[in-house]
């Protein structure tokens, strides 16, 4: 007989077992690695475990009944890039003034591995997670399936998720990153961007949008290059652009990662010896390393990802406690600022 698990209690051993219908030692042995278990026994073990959203407590023998771990899971998509490096600083930075260390992990964007990623967490029995989701199926993240442990979202919602996140101004600093560069004379503006399904990417494609429509300008579809998750892919990306019969004048980055692939493409045309006039003004959504001596001028849609950190370690230690994840979802907005290159 099927075990029903109330809602917001992490299913035991016992009941996963009664679940798949073998014995509780047949579940551990799966767990363990399935050694001397049938392949058809396994795969019982392993449906059960999905269905029931049962997780491994890792910490179970290091602590005390009622001890709680101290322990909150940050996932972020990109370990290789310095502003999550920053975002994780300021996440442990309120982390530890209330007394609890961060576990770290990296998506890749993957959403299998961010499913991964949260589970390994909850099995670590942390107290409250923060993640940069990677879009997706997020059944992984709903109430039911995390239990007790808060969830805080950070520069991405998920949509149909009601829980707490902070958010930047992605719609209005894309709008005024576009607009500074139609009020400099550029029609032609090239947009650069990761994949569709990237929330931040979305929003700030609708504010490039809505700056270039207030202006008359339709957007045409062989100026936007989407799908870029790193610096190489973003290089081809704007190659692509610069080689068409009427390359754009200007182009919007709308990540760092796309930043760093355009000037490097740019770079390299510059040393085969192309004219700096030539090349196309550039507006990057989120600051970056060395930007300050890059071959053009940067114009940066700028924040302070350490501070994006904190904020939702804000929001998510004020839920940790008794009843503390309780209440409607919390939103908070950052603003941005645009910061144009100092005249020579």
């Amino acid at each position: 007989m099927a075990e029903v698990v109330q809602p917001g209690r992490q299913p035991t051993i016992k009941e996963v077992a009664l679940h798949a219908g073998v014995s509780p030692m047949t579940v551990s042995r799966t767990l363990a690695g399935g050694v001397n278990v049938r392949p058809d026994l396994q795969e019982k073990v392993l449906q059960a475990v999905r269905e029931l959203g049962y997780h491994r407590n890792e910490n179970a023998r290091s602590l005390r009944p009622g001890q709680a771990s101290g322990l909150i899971g940050v996932a972020i998509t990109n370990l290789g890039n310095p502003y999550y490096g920053n975002f994780a600083l300021g996440v442990e930075e309120v982390a530890a003034e209330y007394g609890r260390r961060i576990v770290l992990g990296n998506t890749g964007e993957d959403p299998a591995r961010e499913r991964q990623l949260v589970a390994d967490f909850l099995g670590r029995q942390v107290e409250g997670l923060v993640l940069v989701p990677s879009g997706g199926n997020a059944d992984h993240l709903r109430p039911e399936r995390l239990g007790d442990v808060p969830l805080v979202l950070a520069s991405r919602r998920v949509y149909g998720l009601d829980v707490d996140a902070v958010l930047l101004d992605d719609v209005g600093g894309a709008y005024r990153g576009t607009r500074a560069l139609l009020d400099a004379g550029h029609l032609r503006i090239g947009f650069l961007s990761n994949v569709r399904s990237v929330f931040t990417g979305q929003r700030r494609y609708e504010g490039y949008v809505r700056a270039l429509t207030e202006r008359g300008i339709l957007p045409e579809e062989e100026l936007v290059q989407r799908g870029q998750q790193d610096a190489d892919s973003a290089r081809e990306a704007t190659r692509h652009l610069l080689d068409l019969a009427q390359p754009p004048t200007a182009i919007f980055s709308a990540n760092n990662r796309n930043t760093i692939g355009a000037l490097r493409e740019i770079g390299r045309r510059l040393r085969a010896g192309a004219a700096r006039e030539a090349m196309p003004a550039l507006v990057s959504f989120d600051d970056f390393e060395l930007a300050e001596l890059m071959p053009v001028p940067v114009t940066i849609i700028d924040h302070d990802p350490r501070q994006l950190g904190r904020e939702a370690a804000r929001l998510l230690l004020g839920r940790v406690g008794a009843d503390g994840h309780r209440g409607p979802a919390r939103l908070v907005e950052m603003p941005v600022r645009l910061e144009t290159p100092a005249a020579d």
